[in-house]
């Protein structure tokens, strides 16, 4: 059974600092969905009638309920890795799935695999957008404007990056209230295009969503492509579910959020039934004159929000994968010390502004780049939902009654948005795919290249109780040095290739020697009591002990801090870990002919290791006592 929700009171500091961080993708779609519904420019443009206008507002207000409402807030979120979410979380569940239909396991977790990869496309494009779209109020301001709009989207988003390295722990606690100072104003704004024209609230019936589809298949179909994006963040509320509760972002969605986007919505959607003129731009039309300026600096602020919530949560959806075995090592910066959540990877950074920037010169428009973003979008809704139900069944035991009407209900609903959204394939819905495709196939062919160099390593290094066995039987005998060893070791079965080539090169050896393991488990963090267990591989008396630190997914290894958790009397006495020597093994790795992976994807694997980050660095070593021993392997 799934983990069981926390308790106790819920504190309004946890859900301000969640309106902060997980709405500020869904909460600034109202900026953009209606306005791109009814873009003449559209290929398939949705004609702006009354009937229309009720139809896409009610269209608008059942998909969100149906897919963020039921989908993610009552169903998805319930399954949780130790209270974490995301799909990183429910791939990690799936993974410890061992007893029938494992095969159907594996196929679902690579479909997990590729809606991660989706969502690095996300993370390009939701910046683009998001900051383009709110820049783009200053052409309703002052259409004279419109030549700076690009160019001031370009400076938001370099300042936006350069402070990434900053982290978020300074300016968090800002983001809660400016975030609900944006959805008051966009739910004022929404109740005074309502009191209006207050009709329109006749589309909070599903008949008008019904009827419009049913009616006007054909407009429908196509406009689902742009509808999707009133629920793009959704995901985020799963993401980002271990940082801030399930609770807390319930209540943060039902409380304000939810009323806000549909207050935003109806009030535009009234705005277009009395002039049909303000199609261009109803979101910035629908406030006051007065008031234009400041909400075009307030959305700038709130889309500026929602593009750091995505560009963390990319941070960590590498971390994650990372430490499951389908990337390689990454420098990671921990920019909090209170929020362990909070984390910087310089490379992905890089590679993030890079997209961006090139997403905003060629697109130049948040209507051009709505056409690639629904992609994304709505291939991870899908690729969640099915995951869910499958876990829902075979883990908690959902009777098969209950399964196959609801997964089959909500993949109805998802597969017809992912269905709308392939129209516009040739209008920029190849970019995610292709971004995800990229990422798909980098992952997979680090996972595969990573077990093939592990199993040529096995071989090189041999058993490991074998070569300890040998040293007590070796002539001439080794000569122990005083001091500590500490040899990093890839598992608990071969020997260290450093401590090999010490051994045979140097014939010598420290009085105390550690050979370190160190194991990632499928949950986020490993208590310290849980931490250390060791093996003295029956030569305890010699000084030579076997250790396994575990760590959980979500935690950066420390190995100093973890050796001194120790028990003495497991390693015959206390260690002197203040001047110990620790030892790595380095591997270059070169393309052989052996058929173990296509050429091309050798050479892939191999490019992949060198953005690998320093192994000193990322295990916490102190670099004037750490050795580097090489070796060749053959991949």
């Amino acid at each position: 059974m799934h983990t069981a929700p926390r308790t106790g009171p819920l504190r309004s500091a946890v859900v301000i600092a969640a309106l902060g961080v997980v709405f500020g993708d869904i909460g600034t779609s109202p900026i953009y969905t209606i306005q791109t519904v009814f873009n003449p420019h559209d290929p398939h443009p949705v004609p702006v009638a009354d009937s229309n206008v009720y139809g896409v507002v009610s269209l608008i207000f059942w998909s969100v309920m149906i897919i963020v409402t039921l989908t993610y807030v009552t169903l998805v979120m319930r399954a949780d890795n130790h209270g974490e979410g995301g799909i990183m979380a429910l791939i990690t569940l799936l993974r410890r799935w061992t007893g029938r239909g494992r095969r159907a396991t594996a196929v679902l977790a690579a479909a997990g695999l590729f809606g991660a990869a989706l969502f690095f496309g996300d993370s390009m494009i939701t910046p683009a957008i998001s900051v383009l779209s709110a820049v783009e109020g200053l052409k309703v301001v002052d259409p004279g404007l419109r030549d700076f709009v690009v160019p001031i989207t370009a400076v938001i988003i370099v300042v936006l990056f350069s402070v990434q390295r900053r982290g978020t722990a300074t300016i968090g606690r800002f983001f809660g209230p400016v975030m609900i100072l944006w959805f008051t104003a966009i739910g004022a704004c929404g109740v005074r295009g309502i009191a209006g024209h207050p009709e329109i609230l006749k589309a909070l019936s599903p008949t008008y969503a019904l009827a419009f589809v049913s009616g006007h298949f054909h407009i429908a179909f196509f406009a689902l492509a742009a509808i999707v994006l009133a629920v793009t963040g959704a995901e985020a509320l799963y993401a980002d579910m271990g940082h801030f509760g399930r609770r807390a972002i319930t209540f943060g969605w039902l409380g304000l959020v939810l009323p806000a986007c549909t207050l935003s919505y109806f009030g535009q959607g009234a705005l277009v039934l009395g002039d049909d003129s303000t199609v261009a731009a109803p979101f910035f039309l629908l406030a006051p004159e007065w008031a234009r300026v400041p909400m075009v600096l307030l959305a700038t602020a709130a889309t500026v929000i929602a593009s750091q919530a995505v560009i963390t949560g990319a941070f960590s959806v590498t971390s994650q994968a990372a430490r499951l075995g389908y990337l390689p090592r990454l420098r990671i910066e921990h920019t909090s010390a209170s929020t362990i959540g909070q984390i910087y990877v310089p490379w992905i950074n890089g590679a993030l502004l890079l997209g961006v920037l090139i997403l905003v010169f060629a697109f130049r428009s948040s209507a051009a780049l709505a056409y690639a973003f629904g992609m994304a979008v709505t291939g991870t809704i899908t690729i969640t939902t099915l995951l869910f139900f499958y876990y829902a069944r075979t883990r908690w035991g959902w009777p098969l009654w209950a399964v196959l009407p609801g997964a089959g209900a909500l993949l109805v609903v998802d597969l017809m948005f992912f269905g709308a959204n392939l129209t516009k394939l040739v209008h920029g819905a190849w970019l995610p795919l292709t971004i995800a495709v990229a990422a798909f196939t980098v992952m997979t062919t680090w996972q595969r290249g990573r077990e093939i160099v592990t199993r040529a390593r096995e071989h090189a290094e041999g058993p490991l109780r074998e070569f300890v066995d040998g040293l007590t039987r070796r002539e001439p005998p080794l000569i122990r040095m005083p001091g500590t060893a500490v040899f990093m070791n890839r598992g608990s079965h071969t020997a260290p290739l450093a401590m090999r080539a010490n051994v045979e090169h140097n014939r010598v050896l420290t009085e105390h020697v550690i050979i370190l393991s160190i194991e990632t488990d499928t949950v986020p963090r490993v208590p310290d009591a849980e931490r250390m267990t060791h093996d003295d591989l029956g030569y305890a008396r010699d000084g030579i002990v076997h250790v396994v630190a575990r760590f959980g997914y979500m935690e950066r290894p420390n190995v100093p801090r973890a050796l001194a958790l120790l028990d003495p009397e497991d390693t015959e006495g206390p260690i002197d870990l203040v001047n110990a020597s620790y030892f790595l093994s380095k591997l270059e790795l070169f393309a052989g002919d052996t058929p173990t992976m296509a050429p091309w994807r050798k050479r892939l694997f191999i490019a992949t290791s060198h953005i690998a980050a320093d192994a000193a660095g990322h295990f916490g070593l102190p670099l004037d006592r750490t050795v580097i021993v090489g070796s060749r392997i053959q991949l």
